[in-house]
């Protein structure tokens, strides 16, 4: 039984962020952590107390927030009685990869929390890490390979977190399981799409160290359906095993066709932010695209842009401007989005406390020529919202001064040319691949999972949905599965 009135004895508290004038002059976790003294700041005894702040609700609408169905409540309890091994197997009874959402999801779960009725839920997202990292420190995390082989062969396509959860569910089945990757490392948008002070990699690493352990195969530098000379074609794949998992991210960014665009000066953000993840990792010393002593504008006000955002402190840029589109946020819940519904409230990420400055309801009118072909200001006015459309404020026109342009207004989903067309799978009108209640393609035996099939997402979607394909997948190979499939209200829109 939880501590019952540990909400009203103890307050909310996080880790602290390294200070701004160190963290931006290297590519570490913003956070400490036990490498760099956050053990002396934050260590178990105060884990434990947040944990004693869980009710154990009588409705705990935290699970209705995840869409893994993550056990929160329980693992908190075990917690705060100081069983990390037991609150590791509840963890990992729904999550394959908690190391990775307590350090990138955005938290719907503490959103749903009881306590965020008053603006201070449970620490969530912390204890979950914590729990994990623990784990790994104290060998709780072993391989678990399978005690018997299916003979029967699976495909992955893509290494980013539904891939990698597919591949690890269905290898514990008894399949042997590859996953391919078109980059030349394992890990998808983890590896090359987040940054360094986001996660650092050795927790993916560590956790490919495991699944190599345990049997799972892993391809670089394969391109399904490309046509360089390492790739295969879709049918060397179709030939070659028994299922496919296509598992790919949304990797095509939102483009901005307004004039100008051609200039020299302007990328996505999936264009700059995996030079900047090489240079962090030591992989190259200067990216060809960089922020260093330039004036960074950067069109999208979201998860993407912020990466940009603190991506272009650390290289050394000399101003920052992030734009959005729409108002700024509220700082609190208005009456629309009411409690357990996700807070669309103002936040400030980590990048945002680091300097640049945020600009809401302005518009991007074209970019602007210094006569060489190169970008050298951005046009943009004020909008308002009229009848449901964005209209220009007159007389709000200015430049902003702009060396760099990153355009990081989401993404339109995976890349379609190659594997998809060459299998002719069937596409919906938001040009993700179509898929059934147990996550077939039209394609009988290839299985859809993560953004190629929902889009762009969350990584606790990510993660679900290469769970509930590998279950399906498992069960359409021999019959029948044990693997878990998710059971959550949240999750039931998965199938």
């Amino acid at each position: 039984m939880a501590d019952s009135t540990g909400f009203l004895k103890y307050d909310r508290a996080v880790p602290p962020r390294r200070p701004v004038d160190v963290r931006i002059t290297d590519w570490k976790d913003v956070y400490l952590d036990r490498e760099n003294g956050g053990e002396a700041f934050f260590g178990t005894a105060a884990l434990r107390t947040q944990a004693a702040r869980c009710m154990d609700c009588g409705i705990p609408f935290c699970h209705h927030g995840c869409p893994l169905g993550n056990l929160i409540p329980e693992w908190n309890d075990l917690v705060r009685r100081d069983d990390w091994k037991e609150a590791i197997e509840r963890l990992h009874a729904t999550n394959n990869f908690p190391e990775f959402t307590g350090k990138l999801c955005p938290a719907p779960c503490e959103g749903s929390c009881v306590l965020n009725l008053q603006d201070s839920p449970v620490t969530i997202k912390q204890i979950e890490f914590e729990i994990i990292d623990r784990a790994f420190a104290e060998g709780f995390v072993r391989p678990q390979p399978p005690q018997e082989l299916t003979g029967k062969k699976v495909a992955v396509v893509g290494s980013g977190p539904a891939g990698l959860a597919a591949a690890q569910q269905l290898t514990r089945a008894g399949h042997e399981v590859t996953v391919y990757e078109r980059a030349d490392k394992i890990g998808g948008l983890l590896r090359y799409g987040i940054p360094e002070f986001k996660m650092e990699k050795r927790y993916l690493d560590r956790r490919l160290d495991q699944m190599r352990a345990e049997g799972t195969r892993f391809v670089t530098g394969v391109e399904i359906g490309g046509a360089g000379e390492s790739d295969l074609s879709a049918e060397q794949l179709r030939e070659q095993y028994d299922a496919v998992v296509l598992a790919g991210g949304a990797t095509v960014g939102r483009d901005l066709p307004a004039p100008g665009r051609e200039l020299a000066g302007i990328h996505l953000a999936m264009e700059f932010l995996p030079y900047g993840n090489r240079m962090a990792l030591g992989e190259i010393e200067e990216p060809p695209i960089s922020a260093r002593g330039k004036h960074v504008v950067i069109i999208g006000g979201g998860d993407t842009g912020a990466d940009c955002l603190g991506t272009s402190h650390r290289q050394g840029a000399a101003s920052v401007t992030q734009l959005e589109i729409m108002p700024e946020p509220p700082t609190s819940r208005g009456e629309k989005n009411p409690w357990p519904t996700y807070p669309m409230v103002l936040r400030v990420s980590s990048a945002h406390e680091e300097g640049g400055q945020r600009l809401y309801s302005v518009n991007t009118e074209r970019f602007l020529d210094d006569g060489e072909g190169n970008v050298r200001a951005v046009l943009v006015h004020d909008v308002e919202m009229v009848d449901g459309r964005f209209q220009k404020i007159e007389g709000t026109d200015r430049e902003l001064p702009a060396d760099l342009v990153l355009l990081a207004m989401g993404f339109t989903g995976a890349q379609r040319a190659g594997l998809v067309e060459t299998l002719d799978l069937g596409v919906d009108a938001r040009g993700n691949v179509t898929r059934d209640g147990e996550f077939m393609s039209t394609v009988p035996g290839v299985f859809v999972a993560g953004d190629v099939g929902r889009g762009q997402s969350l990584i606790v979607w990510a993660i679900a949905e290469g769970r509930a394909a590998a279950g399906a997948c498992d069960a359409w190979l021999v019959g029948s599965s044990m693997l878990p499939r998710p059971v959550t209200p949240t999750a039931v829109a998965l199938r």
